[in-house]
């Protein structure tokens, strides 16, 4: 061993190296897995338009939802300065997040100062409460094990830049291990994705929601002055924003939302939620390597 750096010869640590390689892909793949597998109980695909619109889109798109059932029910309307106005009265059976749009309303705000509103944001906040608790969205704890478990590889990088500096200075062949590290980082880089808001379980409970309700997607030229509120909320939030403009395009535009709103970083990555008013939008989720030879070229 005398010569080796490290007292370890290159082909072992070359081995050794591949190990840990291994074994941190190993952990960054169960860990994400376990955190976005959620659960599928009887009944996890039984959504709200707004629990379903907060696993195809996020905050922004659960808020369209809202709009687009008020507007239908006559609820809301808009300024030409792209202000929010009620026109009507809040309809009866509506969640605590069409409550607090209508009230946002009231206050004059634009669409794209809704989120900022302490009631609406309480209201996005309890909706996604009760979906990671019935296990359709990942919680911001299972977030950061995916994160922490995507940064093991950094350690295993640094102990390879180090050993290749260290062969260096020992005048020891390091270009095979120059080649893992770089392998090392590029498999690194996937598992620094954002992680998926919506679990597995959410993302199924989505396709159950489309493969029922075909009929509101865009291509069907859904009648909305028929399905009612309750659709038209459907229909946002499964099919995107540009629901909102076969609904009402001159709201929509007045309204200033931004037809481009679909999912956005939901990934495929239940519990019972349970079915919520479909006609209000309603939720009972809360609201809602291998080398021969002397120095193995591993340094």
């Amino acid at each position: 061993m005398a010569g080796e750096t490290w007292g370890i010869s290159g082909p072992m640590f070359l081995g050794i190296y591949a190990g840990l390689i291994v074994a941190a892909l190993v952990v960054r793949a169960v860990v994400r897995s376990v955190a976005t597998r959620g659960t599928a109980a009887p009944g996890y695909d039984n959504l709200g338009p707004q629990q379903a619109a907060y696993l195809n889109g996020g905050p922004r798109l659960a808020l369209y939802a809202a709009i687009g059932g008020l507007r239908r029910a006559g609820a809301i309307g808009a300024n030409p300065d792209k202000t929010l106005v009620p026109t009507g009265p809040l309809p009866a059976g509506v969640t605590p997040l069409d409550t607090a749009v209508y009230n946002a309303a009231g206050k004059r705000l634009r669409t794209r100062d809704l989120a900022a509103d302490p009631w609406v944001a309480n209201a996005i906040a309890d909706l996604r409460q009760g979906l990671e608790q019935a296990g359709l969205a990942v919680t911001s704890g299972q977030r950061t094990a995916c994160r922490l478990a995507a940064l093991l590889m950094l350690p295993v990088l640094g102990l390879g830049v180090l050993r290749i500096l260290a062969g260096i200075a020992n005048d020891r062949p390091v270009a095979f291990l120059v080649v893992l590290v770089v392998v090392a980082f590029l498999l690194m880089l996937p598992g620094l994705r954002p992680v998926p808001f919506r679990t597995k379980a959410g993302g199924r409970a989505l396709r159950s929601l489309r493969a029922r309700h075909t009929y509101l997607a865009p291509g069907e030229a859904p009648s909305y002055a028929t399905y009612g509120a309750g659709a038209a909320a459907m229909g946002v939030a499964l099919f995107g924003a540009s629901s909102l403009f076969l609904l009402d395009p001159a709201f929509a535009a007045e309204a200033d939302i931004d037809r481009s709103a679909s999912s956005a970083g939901g990934g495929d990555a239940g519990s019972s939620c349970g079915g919520g008013d479909s006609s209000s939008g309603g939720s009972s989720c809360g609201g809602g390597g291998g080398c021969g030879g002397g120095g193995g070229c591993g340094g």
